[in-house]
């Protein structure tokens, strides 16, 4: 340890803590993607039900600080977690986000993870173990088994500062880390599946003394889930095709057949993040046309059609209700982000046509997950697609003003997650 983080440490032993909740409510945290039954503040408790798997988040970033708090499991196979320096936002597909993660487990213990506070980076975040791992693991094993059992109080103490974390199990240090990126995000309180209440969450910031080499976590703020990741609520199934929509883990799946999923709510102006991937066969090969920059259908030199032999698939997202105000997924050569109804529509100026047309084909190989930014402001679109801006403030004539927003169904079998807005 160095002169100056001793310091830090030593004046922060004398210094007065900060609750990080008020043992009656929940503010100052914000549920990232679960549902409203998941997090609730009871008894002087967070309690959480472990369903979905799913994260409740500080409302600001935090840097360098000490965070104290207990928790405890009910079930003898409890798993749940704090994540430090944390994305605002989950990560591509899944229902957990960039961060370091400390363990909150009970009974399992492997030679690759255990029970008794761990430590290890994910989603991206980098991590150095103080003690290497028997498999090379961005992960620290605890140096000995302190962790009570189920129906009993724990008490964790983790240090962060300057990329360094520390963890104390019920009042000695057993795991650590250095050289963390990102070291200045959120914190969270994870629900990974069983049932745990936290409580005496308390904090106490420290001068921050963070090197040129620390990156911060993603500050996307703002926004709320659509999709709870545990039912429908929220939405409206196709009537008589129901069975066709399910959820599926943390996702939403569809077969491809019938009817789409719309939600009971209406948007306006928002910006919206949907995770999708494709499941399932394709529709078969089909020919499918070339499309010029400017929105036209691309043609060879004898004026006949010019298209590619693909695999057909097609789902999309209709944008205000509208099914003309749709942001097409699909494995046209064009890729996905086309708002088909405004790029086929002649009545549309030309330069309506071009800039609903992508600009680049982005998309993921079949199977792997996608991410959408969609933002609307007014009758004007912008699409990136995997952090590419493939529809850049495309002007969409007399949409609606105002409509709700569903998921297409159009013979493909896709998966949907992370279906997060800020209106």
């Amino acid at each position: 340890m160095n002169i100056t983080l001793a310091l830090i440490v030593s004046a922060a032993a004398t210094t007065e803590f900060t609750p990080l909740f008020d043992g009656e409510t929940l503010d100052g945290w914000v549920n990232v993607n679960g549902a409203e039954s998941t997090w609730r503040a009871e008894e002087g408790m967070i309690r959480c039900t472990g369903k979905p798997t799913c994260l409740l988040r500080t409302d600001r970033m935090y840097e360098d600080f000490i965070l104290e708090l207990e928790w405890m499991h009910h079930e003898a196979r409890g798993n749940a977690g704090v994540f430090v320096w944390s994305d605002a936002l989950p990560a591509l597909g899944v229902p957990f986000s960039k961060a370091i993660e400390v363990q909150v487990m009970l009974g399992v213990e492997t030679d690759n993870y255990t029970s008794e506070g761990d430590i290890f980076s994910i989603w991206g975040a980098t991590m150095t173990p103080d003690r290497a791992h028997p498999n090379g693991w961005a992960r620290c094993l605890p140096s000995e088994a302190r962790t009570k059992g189920p129906g009993e109080w724990n008490h964790y103490r983790i240090e962060c500062i300057d990329g360094r974390i520390k963890l104390a199990v019920n009042g000695k240090v057993v795991s650590g880390g250095y050289d963390c990126n990102p070291r200045k995000g959120f914190i969270c309180l994870e629900a990974e599946g069983s049932p745990i209440d936290f409580r005496n969450l308390r904090i106490h910031e420290l001068p921050e003394a963070t090197s040129p080499y620390a990156l911060d976590a993603n500050d996307a703020t703002g926004f709320q889930p659509v999709f709870n990741g545990l039912d429908f609520s929220g939405w409206e199934k196709p009537i008589d095709n129901e069975d066709n929509w399910t959820v599926a883990g943390t996702n939403i799946a569809h077969n491809g057949k019938g009817g789409h999923l719309w939600t009971t709510q209406s948007f306006g102006d928002f910006d919206l993040i949907v995770d999708w991937k494709w499941t399932g066969e394709s529709q078969g090969k089909m020919e499918r046309p070339i499309i010029n920059p400017d929105g036209t259908n691309a043609v060879n030199e004898d004026g006949s059609p010019m298209m590619a032999t693909i695999d057909e698939r097609d789902s999309g997202i209709f944008l205000r209700g509208s099914s003309k105000s749709q942001v097409n997924i699909w494995c046209w050569p064009v890729g996905s982000g086309e708002i088909y109804g405004y790029r086929t529509d002649p009545s549309m100026p030309k330069e309506v046509r071009a800039s609903v047309t992508p600009t680049n084909a982005v998309d993921k190989p079949v199977g792997q997950w996608n991410r959408f930014f969609i933002r609307m402001r007014g009758e004007h679109l912008t699409v990136v697609l995997n952090g590419t801006t493939v529809i850049d403030q495309a002007h969409l004539p007399d949409v609606p003003a105002q409509g709700p927003i569903a998921l297409q169904s159009h013979g493909s079998g896709i998966q949907f997650t992370n279906i997060l807005i800020r209106q």
